[in-house]
């Protein structure tokens, strides 16, 4: 019963609702970077080395050994390097995305707790600590004169 109790307190705190919804937003997010480097990122790649299919490169280490009717004995063995250089382009992208993201968040948080700043509101845990220490700043100042 306490495990129930604990998981309704965290589904109905916000957490689980907006950890979903960052997973939904996440998985869409991957799709559409997936096609921006596979579809519009590669193919300019691609014409500039001469229509080299970066997603079909590979090096390979051991060629397939058929026999006369075709059929296939052994397996081609090989390296898919041009995959290694898309999942790569993806991987930059995301990282640079999420990099903008966190930076653009990191300023407002940063304004949020600036309690010189009139034109954000400033949270009350932030705005006590500086009511805190506005006020431990005069009461050392009224000392020093006392003494």
């Amino acid at each position: 019963m306490k495990l129930l109790k604990e998981f309704k307190e965290f589904a109905v705190k916000g957490n689980m609702m907006e950890m979903a919804i960052g997973i939904i937003i996440g998985a869409s997010f991957n799709k559409v970077i997936d096609v921006l480097a596979k579809q519009v990122l590669l193919p300019p790649l691609s014409l500039l080395s001469d229509g080299a299919n970066f997603e079909n490169k590979k090096l390979v280490l051991r060629n397939a050994v058929t026999n006369v009717n075709g059929e296939v004995l052994v397996e081609e063995v090989a390296m898919a390097y041009g995959m290694l250089f898309g999942v790569l382009l993806d991987f930059l992208i995301i990282g640079f995305t999420v990099f903008i993201v966190v930076k653009f968040m990191n300023r407002l948080k940063n304004k949020a707790q600036d309690t010189k700043d009139k034109t954000v509101a400033t949270p009350k845990d932030i705005q006590l600590l500086s009511d805190l220490k506005n006020l431990m700043e005069e009461q050392n100042k009224l000392l020093k004169t006392r003494a």
